[in-house]
């Protein structure tokens, strides 16, 4: 999905790809905060006016990869342990918390995808009542 970098492409994110999980029946809880964060830093830090981010999900076996990408590639986040007064600077260390697996790649100049990857149990399938003995 490719998304303005504004706030309200930043929530866009986080609504469809929760809506593309659900359809997937995949658990979505953790990845919408992720996905949230990662749009919103986006949205904020890797925003040049007038150029969009670009959110990929996919799925390998029971691991749920969220990419974001933005065209501040001199812009490389990391987490850090914000001042206790500070009123932002949480997203990073929410993420590192949420996810098994995080970090960041290097693009074709000037892009960056920062990327997260979550495990998940694959859903169990609904019990047959095909008139089975004991029925």
């Amino acid at each position: 999905m490719l998304l303005s970098s504004t706030p309200r492409g930043a929530r866009l994110a986080r609504l469809l790809a929760v809506d593309t999980l659900r359809s997937w029946g995949l658990p979505h809880e953790r990845a919408s905060h992720v996905i949230a964060e990662l749009a919103a830093n986006a949205a904020t830090h890797g925003r040049i006016p007038g150029r969009s981010f670009r959110l990929t999900l996919y799925v390998v076996g029971t691991t749920l990869r969220i990419e974001v990408t933005d065209t501040r590639g001199d812009r490389v986040p990391e987490a850090q342990v914000p001042d206790p007064d500070a009123e932002s600077g949480r997203g990073l260390l929410l993420v590192e918390a949420l996810a098994d697996r995080w970090g960041v790649a290097e693009g074709r100049f000037p892009r960056k995808t920062v990327w997260a990857e979550l495990g998940f149990s694959p859903p169990q399938p609904a019990p047959s009542r095909s008139g089975g003995l004991g029925d």
